[in-house]
């Protein structure tokens, strides 16, 4: 039985001796033609028709879409071409099967080899090299490095392997397969940059351990066959300017990127190590400059990623506030309040956190009607794991019952909440 394609049919031909009539050795011969839609989308991109075709295509790529700097395999399906059961051909050597592959201005002559003998499937692959135009001096990474643009050379023919073809960030790929002279199969692909993204492994890390940060951007990896490395930006809450992380790949290839943190509460930044203290986001800066679009318009996106470092509390719970009471000028409680009569609005507040905490005390006092009639605050700092007493004072001009709400912020301009706020009534007599 031999099989083969010839423009949209697929030919079997099946040849069968039937025992009865030996002797005689009658030979029926049947040959069966499918005729194979080809249902295919299509759309123009700077000159390469893209078309993705329907499963059973003879040419094959190993991804439907590449970045710029990919491994392109291709395979194509061609039985008919397997000249030698006994030996592994080629296709594309000569005039009668012609095989090219392009990018967008770039095409190179190339062949293929049998992935075994008599088994018709032919493959091989070219490495796609960026174009370092597109992003210039500041390169991909901000500091001049790119891909390098690289296209073979063929004399007069390259492959199976080996093969380099420039690519911009939207761009295509295509095969083209002449065979008996005047019969073509083509097979495309897209090429397209990709968003990055950024992420630490793990959510919380101790205050003196090691954190991970990853980065996942195929357009970051160069070569296929090289470890490719870029730095990033990590910085903490007690260290803003922080360090230039070295992202290295996982693997050759895999676009994956990843950086060890050295978490330190003890020493300064240096190298990889980040000074931090307990209770400290920890954040992770990427700049992809080579986002698709729409974003490509902007030529570069921002991405954060954070983690904290050691004993989290929730933000209510740093620095709780309690025992919220009245007392007169000599500390004394006060249980029966006059009109005209300086009183103390006193509350403890307790460092939780194991770091300095600056803080706001604010105290807004209410007439019945909710309207304000004073809004006093006072600022400072407090140790970690320090009490103390906080007191605002207010004279009421006449009797009623007033309502005293305190509050505790990060700062008056930054009302980032410390604690739950607290509320006292204040009968005036």
């Amino acid at each position: 039985m031999r099989i083969w394609f010839e423009r949209n049919m697929l030919v079997i031909r099946m040849r069968h001796v039937h025992q009865s009539l030996v002797p005689s050795l009658c030979v029926i011969c049947v040959i069966l033609v499918f005729y194979i839609p080809t249902h295919a989308s299509a759309q123009s991109n700077q000159g390469i028709t893209i078309s993705s075709g329907t499963a059973g295509t003879p040419i094959q790529f190993n991804k439907q879409v590449f970045s710029w700097t990919d491994r392109v395999n291709i395979t194509i399906y061609a039985p008919e071409l397997d000249s030698d059961p006994n030996l592994i051909d080629t296709i594309g050597e000569t005039q009668n099967n012609k095989l090219t592959v392009c990018t967008t201005g770039h095409c190179i002559p190339y062949k293929l080899s049998e992935t075994g003998a008599d088994t018709g499937i032919f493959s091989g692959y070219v490495d796609l090299t960026g174009d370092p135009s597109q992003k210039g001096s500041e390169g991909i990474d901000g500091n001049g490095e790119n891909p390098t643009g690289i296209m073979s050379t063929c004399n007069p023919i390259c492959g199976p392997t080996g093969g380099m073809l420039p690519a911009t960030g939207s761009d295509g790929i295509s095969v083209s397969f002449e065979y008996n002279q005047d019969q073509t199969i083509t097979g495309s692909a897209l090429i397209r940059w990709n968003m990055g993204e950024i992420q630490w492994l793990q959510p919380n890390y101790p205050s003196n351990g090691q954190g991970i940060l990853q980065i996942v951007d195929p357009d970051m990896s160069l070569d296929p066959d090289t470890i490719s490395k870029f730095d990033t930006p990590v910085w903490s809450d007690s260290d803003s300017g922080g360090i230039k992380l070295t992202m290295t790949e996982t693997n050759a290839g895999s676009g994956i990127f990843q950086g060890t943190v050295d978490f330190s509460t003890q020493y300064p930044s240096s190298g990889n190590r980040l000074h931090v203290s307990d209770g400290d986001t920890v954040t992770g800066e990427y700049i992809d400059r080579t986002p698709p679009p729409p974003a490509f318009s902007s030529g570069q996106e921002q991405l954060l990623a954070t983690a904290t470092v050691g004993t989290v509390l929730p933000p209510l719970e740093r620095v709780p506030t309690s025992n919220a009471r009245i007392i007169d000028s000599t500390g004394k409680t006060l249980n029966k309040i006059i009109s005209g009569q300086q009183i103390e609005i006193v509350s403890d507040v307790t460092n939780k956190i194991n770091r300095d905490q600056a803080f706001a005390y604010l105290v807004q006092i209410q007439d019945e009607n909710g309207i304000t009639l004073s809004l006093s605050w006072i600022t400072g700092s407090l140790s970690p794991n320090q009490n103390m007493s906080l007191s605002q004072s207010w004279i009421p001009e006449s009797s009623g019952t007033y309502t005293a709400q305190i509050f505790v912020w990060q700062g008056v301009t930054d009302p980032n909440a410390l604690s739950s706020p607290l509320m006292l009534q204040i009968p005036v007599s």
